[in-house]
């Protein structure tokens, strides 16, 4: 009998001591349940469904393992003073130890993950259609003022002017920008504004299409434009080196983004550097995304994701793509009246960043009108001007608000 009640003891002794008895406690254990649940929503979308599954598949499976119970795999430290005093203390910090997701995510506090993310992304862009059609800037700097209006908006509600930069910048539907602005101004906040941004951007296919169709006649969704003209290699060479000298110096604060962007685009278009462009496109691309991922995911404790607080974040992040993506339109309605009919309006919407999809649904959008119309290429301007105007309106937020 005493060895059946000492292994008893033993097994009563590991179950209150687990994750699983931490469920059922008055400490809020529940709300750890509800947010593992909720990673494999998250999870379930990324693998299943293929919303952004190279992100979202990572961030869902950090927020798995920041709310498992004891398991100290949450972010503690959410700038850069925490890691400053670690230093100082020679690791004997006051009350918690840090864990390996507060030094993965020192990366994202440095700066590090998403300028390196946007080296990766500059190696696989390329920017003909922009160049054969600099009208397109125009576009993709329309499309940024979804960012500027969920701004003003959620400052009135009560935000922060820091909280609503960060919040804001959902509508540039570009997550290395929303989490590089957001680990600056609000790092509170990263988690849910980063599920927050690649949510949208996944359903660009889904949001985007009523918004296109409400806002232009048939007749202007039927526009066939014309072929871009080819564009030279001098000109895909010039072109990284005379945005990077324009943007920094004019956006010091945006300058980490757009450089290495461009950097990218440059060792893409170079000819001589074939190596480290593909380099970046995959080995180092890779890495990053795990890194910044999982990282990231492991900010979204129950503590800081479940509140009225990230419901208010979501409603207006889906307000920022949504006006984001009205007003490309609407500047695209513009440029068709003022070119006579030459350009169709529904390119607009692709000002926004998420890159290549929004331009593959004007496509789908513009042959649905008129299936003898081909706009991808055309789309794709405004495309990857909406990267290059996410990461200029970065650079006015953090020049206006840290």
């Amino acid at each position: 009998m005493e060895i059946l009640q000492g292994i008893w003891e033993v097994i009563v002794s590991i179950f209150t001591n687990s994750g699983y008895a931490y469920f059922f406690t008055a400490d809020g254990g529940y709300k750890n349940l509800i947010m593992i649940l909720l990673s494999f929503f998250f999870l379930w979308l990324g693998i299943k469904k293929g919303f952004e599954p190279l992100l979202m598949v990572p961030i869902a499976f950090g927020m798995l393992l920041a709310n498992i119970p004891g398991a100290n795999l949450a972010v503690q430290y959410h700038d850069l003073d925490g890691f400053r005093d670690l230093i100082a203390s020679r690791g004997e910090f006051a009350g918690a130890t840090p864990g390996l997701m507060d030094f993965l995510y020192l990366g994202v506090k440095a700066g590090i993950y998403p300028p390196l993310i946007f080296l990766g992304i500059g190696a696989m862009t390329d920017f003909s259609p922009l160049i054969a059609n600099p009208k397109s800037f125009i576009l993709g700097a329309a499309a940024q003022f979804g960012i500027f209006f969920t701004y003003i908006g959620a400052v009135l509600i009560g935000f922060t002017p820091k909280e609503a930069g960060a919040i804001s910048i959902i509508g540039g539907a570009d997550g290395p920008t929303a989490i590089f602005v957001t680990s600056i101004l609000a790092p509170g906040l990263l988690g849910t504004i980063a599920v927050a941004a690649y949510s949208y951007m996944a359903l660009v296919p889904f949001i985007q299409p009523p918004i296109m169709r409400a806002l232009t006649t048939k007749k202007e969704r039927s526009v066939v434009m014309e072929n871009l003209r080819p564009v030279s290699k001098l000109e895909k060479i010039l072109f990284p080196i005379i945005v990077t000298v324009v943007v920094a110096l004019l956006l010091p604060d945006a300058a980490a983004l757009v450089g290495m962007l461009m950097l990218g685009n440059l060792l893409k278009e170079s000819g001589r550097t074939e190596r480290i462009a593909k380099a970046a496109q995959n080995e180092l691309m890779n890495i990053i995304t795990i890194m910044l991922g999982v990282s990231v995911g492991a900010t979204t404790s129950a503590q800081t994701f479940l509140n009225l607080k990230t419901l208010g974040i979501v409603l207006l992040g889906l307000i920022a793509f949504a006006v984001g993506t009205a007003s490309g339109v609407l500047f695209g309605k513009l440029m068709y009246i003022f070119t006579k009919g030459k350009i169709n309006p529904l390119i607009g919407s692709a000002g926004v960043s998420a890159v290549p999809m929004a331009a593959r649904v004007s496509q789908k959008v513009g042959q649905e009108q008129n299936p003898s119309n081909f706009l991808l290429m055309h789309a794709m301007g405004p495309n990857v001007s909406g990267v290059i105007g996410s990461a200029v309106a970065a650079g006015i937020l953090l020049t206006l608000l840290r």
